[in-house]
């Protein structure tokens, strides 16, 4: 009896485990899932509240200072200042006094003073309300433009626009406000050019003067190996210092743009 009953057990373990793989085989395999896509990648400008992130920020900060002195010399009264300041230094026979590093420190710190009204509105108008969320970038720059375009516009000569028209291939601007930038800012740099060589040529009559008079001193007494500069430069050094020449010149300069502050 036993014997007859271990071999029903057998038996039908060994059903079981023949009849698992046809059933297995029924179901078929599970169908691979596919793979999980990435999202793409994004740049977020504006910050939670709307306002630009601090990132954005940042990264407009450090492109400004690379730009910064193109800005400075094409779109300011940098290049006046700095040349009439290179003239004056030339006329009193001086190359290198004041050097350059100091010459560009004062002509910058005057052209911020004249154009901090400009910069003021440029900031009120644009950087401000962007800052704030209330404007988007390219509103931001087309407004803060403005301001600095009337500006230049007021010291840059039609001549000089028209000019830049030919030049371009282009019909005369029928109104300032029809001006591109790409032709204000070389026009602007024109008339900057021109007087500050007007003031320069203004500056160097007297001095040259001088100059006349101690040559044709020497040669009547027939020093004619003495260097003129030598004997000239005293008397033009005593009579700069005496008009107050730096005073005069800054002063000068500050009112050709009408002032400032």
């Amino acid at each position: 009896m036993l014997l007859i009953a271990g071999v029903i057990v057998v038996s039908g373990v060994l059903a079981m485990t023949i009849g698992t793989p046809a059933h297995a085989a029924t179901i078929g395999p599970t169908p691979p899932t596919p793979p999980a896509v990435a999202p793409g990648i994004t740049i977020d400008i504006n910050g939670i509240d709307g306002s630009p992130s601090a990132s954005i920020l940042t990264l407009l900060g450090i492109t400004l200072l690379s730009v910064a002195p193109a800005l400075l010399l094409m779109m300011s009264a940098f290049t006046k200042i700095f040349v009439v300041l290179a003239m004056t230094r030339n006329a009193l026979s001086l190359p290198t006094i004041p050097p350059n590093q100091v010459l560009a420190g004062l002509a910058l710190f005057l052209s911020l003073f004249i154009m901090w009204p400009v910069l003021t509105d440029i900031n009120h108008l644009a950087v401000q309300p962007y800052v704030n969320g209330d404007m988007t970038f390219a509103h931001a720059i087309d407004v803060g433009q403005g301001p600095l375009r009337d500006w230049m516009l007021s010291f840059t000569r039609q001549e000089d626009l028209a000019l830049m028209a030919r030049v371009a291939g282009q019909a005369n601007p029928a109104d300032p406000a029809s001006v591109p930038m790409q032709m204000l800012i070389p026009a602007f740099m024109i008339s900057e050019l021109r007087a500050a060589f007007v003031i320069g040529l203004v500056i160097f009559v007297p001095f040259l003067v001088i100059d006349l008079v101690v040559a044709a001193a020497l040669m009547s007494m027939g020093m004619m190996m003495l260097p003129p500069v030598m004997i000239s430069l005293p008397f033009k050094i005593l009579l700069f210092v005496l008009v107050d020449g730096w005073g005069l010149i800054v002063k000068s300069l500050l009112e050709s743009y009408g002032g400032a502050g």
